[in-house]
């Protein structure tokens, strides 16, 4: 007795999940909080395949390429950039967020005080990796992990698998939202910045009465005490800014997909 086990359907039904498979793998290894190399490879795996079971049945059916194919290699590319443009997008909100705690940190004398950040393998100061650490768990608690997957699938109504997704106009706008990297962080940083500039003013008026004063003892731990405080008293208007710079970015990701 044999079994007769045709092949080119079960090929067929799993190339109906491949192809949403590269582009939701791709997302899942740049998205905030998941996309951090802190996060095991398995369960970025696992969570990929989980999104494409869920995802996969309801896209729209499209007539693709075969996967080894010249067609085939450059759909890939392009599912690829799609799922990292979409991840990318949010993820410069948390890099500005920790951008703006490294200008506090180097402002108040802690560039020295530096931490391995396992997100990205590099070390950052400590200031910094905080600020990360608490716009995620705004990120979480704002329930962006959620939308980032809604807006996930609806990408592939959006940019469906046949069609050119990333074209010029795309482009332009995503080089255009990073350019707010700067601003958010800038807006992040400048309360402390600005009280510690008053204190080096200060402190520089000081040295000109009293030139045997020694700076350093003094005005080191003073500069380290008011950047605390002001980051103490600041806090409220750090998180609002951070839930707007979350919802900003979301918004932006809807218009670039046309939702």
């Amino acid at each position: 007795m044999t079994i007769d086990i045709q092949l080119t359907p079960i090929i067929e039904h799993l190339t109906t999940y491949i192809w949403p498979f590269i582009r939701i793998g791709a997302f899942v290894m740049v998205m905030p909080v998941v996309g951090g190399s802190f996060v095991p490879a398995r369960v970025r795996l696992l969570l990929a395949v989980a999104l494409t079971g869920v995802i996969a049945p309801v896209i729209p059916i499209a007539s693709t390429p075969e996967v080894l194919s010249v067609a085939g290699l450059v759909m890939i590319t392009e599912e690829v950039a799609i799922g990292v443009v979409l991840g990318f997008l949010v993820q410069l909100v948390f890099d500005a967020i920790a951008l703006g705690g490294q200008i506090i940190s180097m402002s108040m004398g802690l560039g020295f005080a530096v931490f391995l950040d396992k997100a990205r393998g590099v070390n950052v100061p400590v200031l910094g990796q905080m600020f990360l650490m608490l716009a995620m768990l705004v990120f979480l608690s704002m329930d962006g992990h959620l939308a980032l997957i809604q807006l996930l699938a609806s990408s592939f109504h959006a940019w469906p698998l046949t069609a050119t997704g990333l074209n010029a106009a795309v482009i332009g706008e995503l080089l255009q939202w990073s350019s707010h990297l700067f601003v958010f962080a800038l807006k992040v940083a400048l309360p402390a910045i600005t009280a510690i500039l008053v204190v080096n003013l200060a402190f520089g008026i000081m040295s000109r009465a009293a030139p045997t004063l020694n700076l350093f003892a003094v005005g080191f731990p003073v500069s380290m005490l008011l950047g605390f405080t002001v980051i103490f008293l600041n806090m409220d208007v750090l998180l609002q800014n951070t839930m707007t710079f979350i919802s900003l970015s979301l918004s932006a990701l809807a218009d670039l997909l046309g939702l």
